[in-house]
């Protein structure tokens, strides 16, 4: 029997406005093997911590359980005072009785009684804990960055300026991301292409990065420290290495009506192409879908034309594999389909645009050289609407768009609005809104400058509809809620404030790196508030709109945050693996495979061994775990038919221990 030491926290009031924690300490005090039981206000300070010291050394305690909040808040806290006063850290447990008990009921009449339940499930387990040993791993010293804009290029830069080896994969054929096609950045309208490029720049020229960009992560194992990818480097049919960027074969390409993606096919491009002039790599890839030659073998004339014959229609796709220590999730975001809000005229009117194409036209380097113009005659709009929320902020039952605030979309909209006023000398703006948000630094003033400055006209109120006149204006049908009347307008164009969403290929990548994603497809955190740039699974990080809209400097900041603790795992040669590992029974394992088949870690496998049964010696096939790729998930527990797998400080003996004490 162990002899445990119970520490009841208040948690300020958090607990103890609806658990009497005085009756819970009591109450501890009459369970099996528990020597003593004390109530304090914080347990996690260091008074607190200090107590629990005391009363290992004054009662010889040998187990402990702490009846607080979350484990995840505070268990290694708790772990680390153990150790240090010659308790093994795995005879801790944890009983939450604010998430799962104070924070959820009302009275003390309902939650004590609850309180005094979990506080005996974690006796009774405690009761059956046996010390645990972490083993070591070596740790890989090199960062995979997953997508190369502004989130990437940030993150890999902080990490290869420590000293270590950086490879940043981008779908797409460049670096940039969407930042690349935005014209200016608010608040300040500095240039986005002159704040990005530099920085494009020296991830090229660095001499501890790698850029892998049209290409993709095909696959994913191992574990923190020690992750082994395999990257799909998709071929280009150029030689990269030959290639001077002179464009001469965009030229010359008979395939020339492409819709062009980068410019959200607001115009057309050649079948092998560069996105935009200041591309990295500057160095254009051959469409095969839209080429002549892939698709009927004839055509040619790239390569023909080429002056450096770095055209070469043999190159093929190449898998690369690379172990990593750390891994970073930036990914970004897109717009969603607007097509699905029909009623405000986006795919029935080309004068009904998304901002980001509004971007695109305002753009130098756009499709109309930055001259604000509409996309159904090429005529400079004298009066535009812009609608905000669209897709954002959404009811609940309302499947086509979004129940949270994109949060970028109030301030981009502002800057529209002033940069049109700028390009169009008397122009005239439109805002309908359903509130105007700016939380950042010198953001208010800025909305306060695009009314008060520039008289950009603020509706509070939704468009119900947006209609095509015969004359070629659009009548947008809209509620002003502060004067409480309907109002229309006759305008030239119509600016949608999307919402953004998760790019759409962070949902097959969360499922090869084994992260937890929220309902809107945005990667959880391990803890919102204590850490907010790390995933569930360790040794990934995240960065960036993977995580939850954000503006460019709160994703430059959340770069450099995960770069901080990408190096701080790379900074160490050797990782402490977690001792609660699966482990298989050898005398009832009858090697059915099903553990194998469930485990999403790869961590186990199969070996044949020579056991003894019942006094006779045979050839088994058995299970074998590896600990270094186990994360204790349990999924082997369940499955397993013979109940051969057990899982070390959750061992079914300890479960239906906790199970018994709750039926008592």
């Amino acid at each position: 029997m162990q002899r445990i030491g119970v520490f009841v926290c208040h948690c300020g009031t958090n607990i103890a406005a609806t658990v009497d924690v005085s009756k819970v300490a009591e109450a501890a005090k009459h369970e099996p093997g528990v020597v003593y039981a004390v109530d304090y206000t914080f347990m996690c300070s260091e008074a607190g911590q200090n107590l629990i010291a005391q009363a290992i050394k004054d009662y010889g305690l040998t187990a402990i359980v702490v009846c607080s909040c979350s484990p995840r808040m505070h268990e290694a806290t708790f772990r680390k005072v153990a150790e240090e006063n010659g308790v093994n850290p795995y005879m801790v447990e944890i009983a939450n009785i604010r998430e799962q008990c104070s924070w959820v009921h009302k009275n003390m009449d309902e939650g004590t009684p609850k309180a005094i339940t979990l506080m005996k499930t974690a006796v009774a387990k405690v009761n059956l804990d046996a010390p645990l040993q972490e083993g070591e791993a070596p740790v890989t010293k090199r960062a995979l960055v997953i997508g190369g804009g502004i989130a990437g290029i940030q993150t890999a830069l902080d990490i290869a300026d420590c000293g270590y080896k950086v490879d940043i994969v981008e779908k797409e054929q460049t670096i940039g991301g969407r930042m690349a096609q935005l014209d200016k950045t608010f608040p300040t309208l500095d240039c986005s292409s002159c704040i990005l490029t530099p920085r494009m720049t020296e991830v090229a020229q660095h001499p501890n990065i790698r850029l892998f960009t049209y290409s993709e992560v095909q696959e994913v194992s191992g574990f923190v420290g020690n992750f082994d990818v395999k990257i799909l480097k998709k071929s280009r049919s150029v030689r990269e290495k030959d290639c001077t960027g002179c464009g001469v074969c965009m030229t010359k390409c008979p395939s020339k009506k492409i819709p062009n993606e980068f410019n959200r096919g607001l115009n057309f491009r050649t079948a092998i192409n560069i996105p935009f002039a200041q591309a990295i790599p500057n160095v254009p890839v051959i469409d095969k879908e839209h080429c002549i030659h892939f698709k009927t073998g004839k055509c040619g004339i790239c390569a023909k034309v080429c002056p450096s014959h770095a055209v070469d229609y043999e190159i093929q796709d190449e898998v690369i594999e690379e172990k990593y220590g750390a891994i970073v999730v930036a990914t970004g975001f897109d717009q969603i389909d607007l097509h699905k809000f029909g009623e405000l005229g986006y795919g029935v009117s080309k004068d009904v645009i998304s901002s980001l194409e509004y971007e695109r036209i305002m753009s130098a380097t756009g499709p109309t050289g930055g001259h604000i113009v509409r996309p159904s005659d090429g005529k400079e709009p004298k009066d535009i609407v812009f609608i905000q929320c669209v897709g954002s902020r959404c009811e609940p039952d309302d499947r086509r768009g979004k129940t949270y605030c994109s949060k970028i979309c109030c301030m981009y909209t502002a800057k529209q609005s002033i940069m049109t006023c700028d390009h169009i000398p008397g122009a005239k703006c439109h805002v309908f809104y359903i509130d105007v948000r700016t939380p950042g630094k010198m953001f208010d003033e800025f909305y306060r400058r695009a009314v008060e400055q520039y008289g950009v006209d603020y509706i509070k109120g939704n468009v119900g509809k947006v209609t095509p006149l015969p004359n070629g204006k659009l009548r947008v049908h809209g509620v002003d809620l502060l004067d409480q009347k309907e109002v229309e307008l006759d305008t030239d164009m119509v600016v949608l404030a999307g919402a953004i969403e998760p790019n759409p290929s962070i949902r097959p990548l969360a499922t090869k790196l084994t992260l937890s994603i929220d309902n809107n497809n945005f990667l959880n955190e391990a803890h919102a508030k204590l850490h907010p740039v790390e995933a569930a699974t360790a040794g990934v990080f995240m960065a960036g709109t993977v995580q939850g809209p954000k503006d460019i400097p709160e994703t430059v900041a959340q770069a450099g945050a995960a770069a901080v603790k990408a190096v701080a795992l790379l900074a160490k040669d050797k990782l402490k693996t977690n001792p609660c590992v699966a482990q298989p029974d050898e005398l009832y394992c009858n090697g059915c495979s099903v553990c194998a088949n469930v485990c999403p870690y790869g961590a186990i496998t199969y070996i044949e061994k020579e056991v003894r049964d019942h006094g006779v010696r045979e050839t088994r096939r058995l299970a074998q775990v590896n600990p270094s790729l186990c994360k204790g998930c349990g999924a082997c527990t369940v499955a397993c038919p013979s109940g051969a797998m057990n899982l070390k400080g959750f061992t079914n003996r300890q479960i239906m221990a906790e199970v018994d004490s709750v039926c008592q």
